[in-house]
């Protein structure tokens, strides 16, 4: 696969790869393509990171409601506070 590229090709890349992505975010792109090409490998090849992790403990749904407090219980109200004008009291 690489028997065409010559060093000469592999610096004209890199040299591309530096202008086109800039020297500081250049080591992070490099990190990121080397775990997709990874990941890649191991989809391919039928790895699985999962394998023998157990089973998955169930989450809870996205679109499920937040949890709010007891409607049976009274709220709490802080004695610090003044009341609203709203309550009697």
């Amino acid at each position: 696969m690489l028997e065409g590229l010559s060093p000469a090709h592999l610096i004209l890349i890199l040299a591309i790869a530096l202008i086109v992505v800039g020297p500081g975010k250049l080591p992070e792109t490099g990190a990121a393509l080397g775990r997709a090409i990874r990941g890649f490998r191991d989809a391919a090849s039928g790895k699985d990171e999962t394998a023998g992790a157990g089973p998955v403990p169930d989450a809870p749904a996205a679109d499920a409601a937040p949890q709010t407090a007891d409607p049976q219980e009274p709220p709490t109200v802080d004695p610090q506070e003044p009341p609203t004008a709203g309550r009697a009291g």
